[in-house]
């Protein structure tokens, strides 16, 4: 939400040092994501005087523009609008300004005449839908004066996140209560001296002569009231209300619609209003309908969109069709325009839920349903509607029907609560005297009175604080703003006792030093993912079961749970890589999710999974690294194995039809006693660039509690070596299809004990030397016993067994 700190400062003392009040803030648990200081868009952008308007030479419809700007030459301006015309004070954008969408104003021709600068229309600057022409200023507007200082546009608005749990700060109002609770100092609101004005303006038959409001649904809607405007004029706002309505994040509309959006965000209450003899029917009456909207009924938003409805979706409708979505957005058929004489103006609280899933399942976010589906207090609707009501009058010149149409059932009640001083202060860990409490919670709007015991207050929370349900959050409001940062840090109390972490923590501690020992880094991302993203990823679902599907989802493309981390570390990837970022390596861990057909619960896993983009280094003039490819990933899990002393491990080729999301021939599964604990391998190229990402990648997914149960607390021991070894190179020519994993197998199965060691050195292919279709593998063996110096005759009988073996089992031949 947009703060402008010059009309907060009306309602109530706001601190000079703007950097201290944003600490305040974030302290209290607002957090400020952003300071703009207004004015500084319209940098370059400064009031001019027309001296002459000439035809241009070849347009017919351009002008010629010579503009005083305040400097020592007058500047050359064409411009196309029809109302430019000499002796005239206008608002001229220099060269080097930049106009809201980043329209940069530069040194131009048009049409051969040269064009040093801009003459600017209401919208061009942002202000208004005003195009009809350049913006006239009053004759006696000084010359030169920068636009700002014209519009006295010179503020700070504060972009402040609000949590869901406070909808009463998405309001000036509501910001002006809490910054006097954060400095203990008072507040005002005028809400309502702008009700009692409503009677000024009250003229005509009473309005339940005109009106009926029929709400099918409660639950749905617990309030919906209507008012009727008559006579009112639709133009441009007033100066005052443009700002106000621009500071706060909005476009000035007309009128109308801007009072609309002032009280919304002035006391936080949507509004909206209806073109009344729109809605009127052949008697003359409006008779308005609450209701659940039709299963696949159509409806025109004001956006120009064409909805199709769900039974979920609440609607305000005539008699005969929908004419507004109910918290959301109103229809374009219904809008007001400029032809508008009579407004009905609604004013109304709406179910939350119903709200929220509206707004999500259209993809139609909206300041209203912002704050609908936040929750909306049903209990001053109706006096807010009189503010509203007068202020439109005022500036519409238009009179209100006497009366209100106001539908309800049961309005929230405020919640009585109990707050124990003593309790307090001894769960939150200070002494905080009474007086702070009972003024704290008054600012708060809550009702403080005494009870019988010295020790207990008897506390009524305010309807438009929902979220004060129970005695603690009480606390949580006065220990925020007498400030945490205050509460002196203590050793937790008790005797003989300690934590210890368990194995999973330790195993997962193992596994992030490892990793990031590795040269990757940790990183999080998101639980939710896109419905597609595995079909992308083109890896296989059959074994995952069924996604989780989420009931209410942020937006279509994290609708589901995730069943695999690695296309959220591919999003990583590619965000980096559009940003220049050629070498990337990360890793997460974190819960999967996979539901199963008959149980309520889904299924979570917890997995590890890291991906390999770029090279290790950046290019130097010496060095030109190499990408990363199937072993470097290799060597990362190789490190894992190392350091969790996991046993008998092995990599087991995956042939294309087991992992079509990986390169065939760069992939494997990894196994630990029979065990599958994941995969490593290149990802396919098809898959890298459905990411939009530049390959290679490299990426890895193990199972997390398969890993850690296999792990074991410490590796064997093993002495040094006491005796010699004897180191034998062996060359074994060997068909293509032969793997290096079955050569080793079989090497140590018949090297018995004295075998320690067989190392892979060399792969050499040549059609001439080795044949076609042949490879030749170069091993180193090392043989060594523990006990004794081997002899010559021991070695050659081991070797000689182990050559014999191996060529019976894989076909091969002794290359000399």
């Amino acid at each position: 939400m947009k703060v402008s700190l010059n009309w907060l400062s009306e309602y109530v003392d706001v601190p000079a040092d703007t950097k201290a009040f944003c600490d305040k803030l974030d302290l209290t648990g607002t957090g400020v994501e952003g300071v703009e200081t207004l004015g500084e868009s319209f940098d370059n952008i400064v009031v001019g005087e027309t001296l002459s308007c000439e035809a241009h030479p070849d347009s017919d419809h351009l002008h010629v523009l010579s503009v005083n700007v305040g400097e020592d030459e007058p500047l050359q301006i064409v411009c196309g609008a029809p109302n430019a015309c000499a002796g005239k004070k206008v608002v001229v954008a220099k060269i080097g300004a930049v106009l809201p969408g980043d329209f940069v104003i530069k040194k131009s021709k048009l049409r051969g005449v040269t064009s040093c600068g801009m003459c600017c229309s209401e919208r061009e600057l942002g202000l208004s839908n005003n195009h009809e022409g350049i913006w006239i200023l009053a004759d006696d507007t000084p010359v030169g004066t920068p636009i700002a200082q014209y519009l006295s546009n010179t503020d700070t608005v504060l972009d402040l996140e609000i949590t869901p749990n406070r909808p009463d700060c998405l309001s000036m109002v509501g910001m002006a209560r809490e910054v006097g609770a954060m400095y203990q100092h008072d507040y005002t609101s005028p809400l309502a001296a702008m009700a009692d004005r409503l009677s000024e303006f009250e003229q005509g038959a009473d309005v339940s002569d005109l009106v009926s409001v029929d709400v099918v649904d409660f639950d749905r809607c617990p309030r919906y009231t209507a008012r009727v405007i008559d006579n009112v004029k639709i133009g441009p706002s007033p100066a005052w209300l443009a700002e106000r309505v621009s500071a706060a994040g909005a476009r000035s509309i007309n009128n109308v619609v801007d009072v609309t959006n002032y009280i919304m965000f002035l006391f936080g209450q949507p509004l909206h209003a209806f073109d009344y003899d729109k809605l009127m029917e052949q008697d003359g009456r409006v008779r308005i309908v609450v209701r659940p909207a039709q299963e696949g009924e159509k409806f025109t938003t004001l956006d120009g969109e064409n909805r199709v409805l769900t039974s979920d979706m609440t609607v305000i409708a005539t008699p005969e069709r929908a004419v507004a979505l109910a918290g959301v957005m109103g229809g374009l058929e219904t809008e007001v325009t400029e032809e508008t004489t009579s407004v009905l103006l609604e004013a109304a609280a709406f179910n939350r839920a119903h709200t929220s899933r509206t707004s999500r399942n259209l993809g139609l976010i909206s300041e209203s349903s912002m704050r609908y589906e936040r929750g909306v207090d049903d209990v001053p609707v109706e006096v807010i509607s009189q503010a509203a009501c007068a202020l439109l009058a005022e500036v519409s010149g238009g009179t209100v029907r006497p009366g209100v149409v106001d539908v309800h059932d049961v309005l929230s009640a405020p919640v009585n609560l109990e707050f124990r001083i003593d309790r307090f202060c001894a769960m939150m860990g200070a002494d905080i005297p009474e007086d702070f409490i009972r003024d704290i919670l008054k600012r708060l709007g809550c009702e403080v009175s005494a009870t019988d015991d010295p020790c207990v207050l008897a506390v009524v929370a305010p309807t438009f604080r929902p979220d004060l349900e129970r005695e603690i959050d009480l606390y949580e409001e006065v220990l925020r703003l007498w400030g945490m940062d205050r509460v002196e840090a203590t050793l937790p109390g008790g005797r003989g006792r300690f934590g210890v972490r368990s194995d999973v923590e330790l195993g997962l501690a193992k596994i992030n030093a490892t990793l990031r020992a590795s040269g990757l880094n940790e990183t999080m991302t998101y639980s939710f993912a896109e419905p597609t993203e595995l079909d992308r990823l083109r890896m296989p679902k059959d074994d995952l079961g069924q996604p989780v599907e989420l009931l209410n989802p942020l937006n279509a493309e994290q609708s589901v749970m995730r069943q695999s981390i690695i296309p959220g570390l591919l999003r990583s990837v590619a965000y980096n890589q559009s940003r220049g970022v050629a070498n990337i390596q990360l890793y997460e861990s974190g819960k999967v999710f996979f539901a199963h057909e008959g149980k309520k619960k889904p299924k979570e896993r917890m997995r590890v999974a890291g991906v390999l983009a770029g090279a290790m280094t950046e290019n130097g003039w010496n060095v030109s690294p190499d990408q990363f490819d199937f072993f470097d990933g290799k060597g990362v899990i190789e490190n894992l194995i190392r350091e969790l002393a996991l046993p008998k491990v092995r990599f087991k080729a995956v042939d294309a039809d087991q992992a079509p999301h990986l390169q065939p021939g760069r992939a494997a599964s990894v196994v630990s006693e029979g065990t599958v604990l994941g995969w490593v391998g290149e990802l396919h190229p098809l898959a890298v660039r459905d990411f939009d990402i530049t390959g290679p990648v490299v990426a890895f997914e193990l199972d997390l509690d398969a890993l850690i149960k296999a792990a074991r607390p410490a590796r064997d021991y093993r002495d040094v070596p006491v005796f010699p070894a004897v180191a034998i190179d062996l060359a074994l020519v060997v068909d293509e299809g032969v793997t290096h994993e079955k050569i080793l197998q079989c090497m140590n199965s018949a090297g018995g004990k004295l075998l320690e060691d067989v190392q892979l050195f060399d792969v050499y292919r040549d059609e001439e030397r080795v044949g076609k279709n042949k490879k030749s593998l170069a091993y180193a063996l090392t043989y060594r016993a523990p006990d004794r110096t081997l002899t010559s005759e021991e070695v050659d009988k081991a070797h000689e067994r182990l050559v014999k073996k191996v060529c019976a089992a894989v076909g091969a031949e002794i290359r000399g």
